[in-house]
Formats: structure tokens, C-alpha cells, sequence
């Protein structure tokens, strides 16, 4: 048995210990907080308007985000989390393909304007690397918006150059289902591919938003879109929320070979902390890269980088610096292109037709008679045989 100065001694080595990680653990995370003081922290998504839309109906007059508690992001936690500049998700689902999703689209792009309005201490609108740095230094969310899913557009270059007028930043060129001109992620897990990846005219999208200055994100494509869009983008491209397939392999995420490609590209593939894609696990933790409870915690996982032995220069990096790199690069692929003209060229009448789209613009073969109206003249012709005494 153990004397009792041994057992004393034991207990006093024990708390020795104790104490120098927790002075190593707040060392750290001093060192943390130092470094998102100078360094923004910029999210690639986050999908609290479409809790607006979901809980409020848009309904910001019925909203606190002083106190609001049903969702992961508010201002406390904002604030806590030091968070410098967020891309909001101006989402809607893909069962408004071909319905309304432009309609819910432009009022998700208008709930965040608004969010903006009716929080001018905490929120600052932006639109470009130089609005970030600005609401940065005056201790503002820098607020720009993304569109998760490009049945947003409903094929319309049109409809994409409105977009970017009313300050959208980033396309997600699909979400979970094919458009009419791109396919989707869950190709990569058996469902069927329509477009062979992309088509010519989801090929005009990408050098229609490098002309723009859009970020082309490809956070729910299949591998063979990652391919053909890091092959034709004359911009870097970003993941805004995707990890790493080699650690977790899940559809969702980036295979090693679109890794290399995304560096050769000078792109950026930003971590999504949603358990399944980083553990491949319904749990995950801090050290998993992952399971943060909310935006407060943020200067948790940059605590835990730093114990790592990450540097002072890779953390900031990965805070913001990477994003701020790749926007300034695609800014200036749209400078180089100013004289271009913007892509005018329609998607196919026969890719996107429909019940709920008409025609115009488009030639309405008036000349041949189609098969409706021959099916429409035999019904005529069946009537009058009918009606003959």
C-alpha cells in the first residue's frame, strides 16, 4: 500500500497536471481570440433564413434575434462566436422546380436585406472582399448571400444576372435534384444522371457567373461536375460546405482527386461540421473538426487547431484569409472580362418545357401543324360525324 505522502504526493502531481493544461487550454484560446480580433471569420452557409421562412413565414416583425432560442444562430451567439462574415442561404426546396422558386427564392434574397435593416449595430450588407474588410473594422457581420441550388434560376441567365444585382455572391449550382441543365449529387449514389453532368447551356451558367463575378460553389454536384466545372471556370471555385471523402465517405464530400484539382484551381473547399459528413457517425466532437452545438463555440475549434501546432498564419487562413483570396481572385477575372458581353443565349424550348412555362420568344412552329392540334381536329371531326342525322 501506498504511505500517506505518497498518496499526497500522488494527489499534488495529479493537480500539477490538472492545472498546466488548463493554463495550456486558456493560453489557447487567448491566442484564439487574438487571432479572430484580427481575422475575420467567414461562414460559407447557414440556413437561418430558411428558419425565418420555416417558423415566421418571413415574418421578421414577429422575430427577436435578440432572444430567439429555435435555431443555431442569433445575435448572442453571434457575437460569442466572433463571427465576421456569414454567406446567408437564400434557399427553397426542389419541389418549387418549375413552380415558384423564383418567386420564394427573391424573397428569401429579400429576408436577408431585411434581417440586415432591422439590425444595422450587428449587421452590415456586403457584397464584395473590400464590404467584408470594411464591416469587419466596424465591428459588423459583413452579410452577403449565397443561392443554394440552381433550380433558383429556372434556366434563366436573365434570372441569374437579376440575382447578382440584388447582391447574391455565390451559386450552388444544384442542390438535390437535377436541373435542366446540371445533375445533382445523388447521381454519385445511383440516380439517374439527364445531362451527362453538365449540358451546353449549364455550361454558359459557369462563364456567365465568371463573366459576373459569382462564385460558382459545388458543394451538391456529382464528381463528374466537379470535373467539368474545375476544368471550364476561368475563376477559383469554392465548396461552401462539404468535407473531406477520404476521412468520411459520404457523396456529399471532395474526393482526393477534386482536392488536388481545387488547389491547382486556387479554390477553397469549406468544412461542413454536420456530423455525418465529417464522422461519418451520428456524434462527432471538437476534435473530429466537428460538433459544434452553434456559432458561440467557433473559437472553441480554432483553440483546438491552435493545440495541434497549427500557425498563427494557417489559422487565420482558414478563419478567412482563403476566402477573401478566392473572392478577390474571381473580382478580378470579372474585371478582366468587363468588355465581355453578357451570355444571351436561351436554354432550349424542348429542355425546360412544361405545363407551367410558356413559350414566347421562342418559334412556335406555326407553320406545321403539331400533333395537338391534329389530335384537337380529329375530336372536331368525331363530334360533327355524331351529330349527322
Amino acid at each position: 500500500m501506498l504511505s500517506g505522502t505518497a498518496r499526497v504526493c500522488g494527489l499534488v502531481g495529479f493537480m500539477t497536471l490538472v492545472v498546466a493544461q488548463i493554463r495550456a487550454q486558456d493560453e489557447y484560446m487567448s491566442r484564439a481570440v487574438k487571432l479572430m480580433s484580427e481575422t475575420p471569420l467567414i461562414d460559407g452557409h447557414n440556413d437561418l433564413p430558411w428558419q425565418f421562412r420555416k417558423q415566421f413565414n418571413n415574418q421578421l416583425s414577429e422575430v427577436d434575434l435578440n432572444t430567439l432560442n429555435t435555431t443555431h444562430t442569433n445575435i448572442p451567439k453571434i457575437k460569442k462566436g466572433k463571427l465576421g462574415a456569414q454567406f446567408w442561404s437564400a434557399y427553397v426546396p426542389c419541389d418549387t422546380q418549375y413552380k415558384d422558386a423564383v418567386r420564394q427564392t427573391l424573397e428569401q434574397i429579400d429576408v436577408v436585406h431585411r434581417m440586415c435593416q432591422k439590425y444595422p449595430e450587428t449587421f452590415r450588407f456586403a457584397t464584395s472582399s473590400q464590404d467584408i474588410m470594411a464591416a469587419f473594422k466596424a465591428n459588423r457581420t459583413a452579410s452577403l448571400i449565397g443561392v443554394e441550388g440552381g433550380h433558383s434560376l429556372d434556366s434563366s441567365l436573365g434570372t441569374l444576372r437579376t440575382f447578382y444585382q440584388l447582391g447574391v455572391r455565390y451559386l450552388t449550382l444544384t442542390h438535390s435534384c437535377n436541373t435542366p441543365w446540371a445533375d445533382n449529387w445523388l447521381v454519385d449514389k445511383g440516380e439517374p444522371s439527364e445531362h451527362n453532368g453538365l449540358s451546353d447551356f449549364g455550361k454558359h451558367v459557369v462563364k456567365e457567373m465568371n463573366r459576373l463575378g459569382m462564385l460558382i460553389d459545388l458543394a451538391h454536384v456529382p464528381v463528374q461536375v466537379m470535373h467539368q466545372v474545375l476544368n471550364l471556370t476561368s475563376a477559383p471555385i469554392i465548396f461552401s460546405h462539404s468535407s473531406a471523402y477520404a476521412i468520411c465517405k459520404h457523396k456529399r464530400n471532395v474526393p482526393d482527386d477534386v482536392l488536388l484539382k481545387v488547389k491547382d484551381n486556387g479554390g477553397i473547399v469549406m468544412i461542413n461540421f454536420y456530423n455525418d459528413y465529417v464522422s461519418c457517425s451520428p456524434t462527432a466532437t471538437v476534435s473530429n473538426v466537428a460538433g459544434l452545438e452553434d456559432v458561440s463555440k467557433v473559437p472553441v475549434l480554432v483553440a483546438e487547431l491552435l493545440k495541434r501546432g497549427w500557425t498563427d498564419e494557417e489559422v487565420k487562413a482558414a478563419l478567412g484569409n482563403n476566402l477573401l483570396r478566392v473572392l478577390n481572385a474571381t473580382e478580378a477575372v470579372r474585371d478582366s472580362l468587363a468588355i465581355s458581353p453578357p451570355v444571351d443565349i436561351p436554354i432550349p424550348y424542348e429542355e425546360v418545357q412544361n405545363p407551367c412555362r410558356t413559350r414566347y420568344g421562342y418559334p412556335d412552329n406555326s407553320s406545321s401543324i403539331s400533333l395537338s392540334w391534329l389530335a384537337l381536329l380529329a375530336s372536331l371531326a368525331a363530334c360533327l360525324t355524331l351529330r349527322e342525322p
